[in-house]
């Protein structure tokens, strides 16, 4: 099941998912004013809330479809994202277990990184 255009993330506006390889996936969004906080960048949880998602949705899929939940999200804050700005994150499996899925995740605009995310997930029988 994709879950990048289900759910919370359709009231976000959805998200674009492609595999690169079966390590590697990429995702696809564009900072719209819904997304902004009231300083006018994109709101920290809208960031949190993309890399969980293409993270989230890369477990999922390199878990052959098994449903996966996010028992940790690290992220670091390192540039604003503008209105306007096309996101993009690159996702990279790190590892996989028989249980857990390790993942990385950089999420850039067309000049500078905006965030970096590394989280874990379980994979649920």
């Amino acid at each position: 099941m994709d879950e990048s255009n289900q759910g919370f993330m359709k009231h976000l506006g959805g998200l674009e998912l492609k595999k690169i390889d079966d390590a590697q996936y990429e995702f696809k969004v564009e900072v719209k004013e819904i997304h902004l906080n009231t300083g006018k960048i994109a709101h920290g949880g809208f960031i949190s809330t993309i890399a969980d998602t293409g993270m989230g949705t890369a477990a999922h899929k390199i878990a052959g479809d098994k449903r996966c939940v996010t028992i940790n999200l690290d992220m670091k804050f390192i540039s604003a994202g503008m209105l306007g700005d096309k996101l993009v994150g690159k996702v990279k499996i790190l590892k996989k277990t028989k249980t857990l899925v390790f993942i990385s995740c950089e999420i850039s605009n067309s000049s500078d990184i905006v965030a970096s995310a590394n989280g874990t997930w379980k994979i649920l029988k």
